[in-house]
């Protein structure tokens, strides 16, 4: 072989083998990254998807990353050439991963074998097993933007259909997340009388409690009245600014602070009994989240206007002394956003002795922010009053008085399945199912 030959033979091999040595570094280390992802998750405890969410057949799988690309939420990742669900929490079931995968080998899911999802019995037309009561959206086991607003859409037209029944109104919708917009501004088209009530102080659902700049992913989706929207990726405030625009385009009614409390049957229609009164309606529509009542502590003092149940803006806390109530990541993650603004003081109190399912990146914040005496942890702590310029914690044998100016509790929330369930409405417990 002449030398000519054998050097342009060179010319065009090594690029070639400097193309495939940086990409398989490249790989490795990605597959490296979403190793320690999943062993975080599973050391930390957070090992079982809140909802909707993605199974890989590792069969069928060729670790294409396709899937990991699609996902917004960064849930996934690739490990010895295979898909898994690193950060099973975040997962909120977009289902872009199971249009990506080239082979079919994403399956979507509710629950797993060790806890169970309850999801209500719907019709296609989102009817549950009560007749006159529909559930669309989060509740329903579908919290994407787009499918939400669909359902939402698709149950007012079934509601339309109703034989009248001589009530005051035709539907009371319950939130005003994407699906209960649209189901309001279905019931506008189709000249239904209404009314929206929702228990937070501004609309938006589960977007609502989304963290600041959150990138929200979704599709282009028809709206009533509005007609088609095309949107892709999109911040939490973006996204809000837009309800909001269309809430004031349309004049649609929106009666916030005001939480429902019982649904009773009423010859052909219903009673909805709320915080601020009764509705008599012939049908009822369930757009409500999966988040439920934020979980109250019972305690004296608890409803002064200091005390909230989410943290909305750090800065507002500026200069103040701050409780926050709380073991979960949400708790820890407050009391570290608060910690760093100017002149605060912030003390974070839990009922057990230790963070158990919390991220370890959170845990290694909170162990910081003590040393450095930004943050004051009182584990094994009940709050026992809440004054206006105090709060009283127990403490193993002892009560501590902490000055203070805001409390923030960080407890979860009381699903609505139980109340549901009292009106009728049957339930399936998944277990990893479809």
């Amino acid at each position: 072989m002449s030398a000519s030959i054998l050097t342009g033979i060179l010319l065009y091999v090594i690029p070639l083998v400097i193309v495939f040595f940086l990409y398989f570094r490249r790989r490795a280390k990605r597959a490296i990254r979403h190793a320690e992802a999943l062993q975080e998750s599973r050391e930390s405890g957070l090992t079982e998807p809140v909802s909707l969410h993605p199974v890989i057949d590792p069969v069928r799988c060729l670790g294409s990353s396709s899937c990991v690309r699609a996902c917004p939420e960064g849930s996934l990742g690739i490990i010895n050439g295979k898909a898994y669900l690193v950060n099973p929490t975040v997962c909120i079931g977009h289902g872009a991963c199971m249009a990506a995968c080239p082979l079919d080998a994403i399956k979507l899911v509710f629950g797993t074998e060790k806890r169970g999802v309850d999801i209500p019995y719907v019709t296609p037309k989102f009817e549950t097993n009560v007749p006159g009561i529909f559930i669309a959206g989060e509740l329903g086991g579908m919290g994407l933007v787009r499918k939400a607003a669909e359902q939402g859409k698709q149950a007012i037209a079934a509601i339309k259909e109703l034989q009248g029944s001589g009530k005051d109104l035709d539907v009371v919708i319950v939130g005003s997340g994407p699906a209960g917009i649209t189901a309001g501004l279905g019931a506008i088209q189709h000249k239904l009388r209404y009314r929206i009530v929702e228990q937070e102080d501004s609309l938006g659902g589960t977007v609502y409690h989304y963290p600041r700049n959150k990138i929200v992913m979704t599709t282009p989706v028809n709206l009533p009245l509005v007609g088609k929207v095309k949107m892709a990726e999109i911040s939490k405030e973006a996204l809000l600014e837009f309800w909001h625009g269309i809430v004031g385009k349309t004049g649609l009614r929106i009666s916030f602070n005001e939480r429902m409390e019982e649904i009773r049957p009423d010859g052909e229609g219903f009673v909805v009994k709320t915080s601020r009164g009764e509705y008599a309606t012939r049908a009822v529509l369930l757009a409500i989240g999966r988040r439920g009542t934020p979980r109250k502590l019972g305690v004296e003092g608890e409803e002064l206007p200091k005390v909230v149940y989410r943290l909305i803006d750090p800065e507002q806390y500026q200069g103040q002394k701050v409780l926050v109530v709380g073991g979960g990541d949400s708790a820890l993650e407050a009391a570290l956003a608060i910690s760093e603004q100017p002149g605060t003081d912030v003390t974070l109190s839990y009922r057990s002795d230790a963070f158990g399912r919390v991220k370890i990146r959170n845990r290694q914040r909170l162990e910081d922010a003590q040393s450095n005496k930004r943050v004051r942890v009182i584990l094994n702590s009940n709050v026992l009053r809440i004054d206006p310029a105090t709060v009283l914690l127990k403490c193993a044998e002892e009560q501590i008085e902490l000055p203070n100016d805001a409390v923030i509790i960080s407890a979860g929330g009381v699903l609505p399945i139980d109340l549901l369930k009292k009106t009728g409405i049957r339930f399936e417990t998944k277990h990893g199912t479809e």
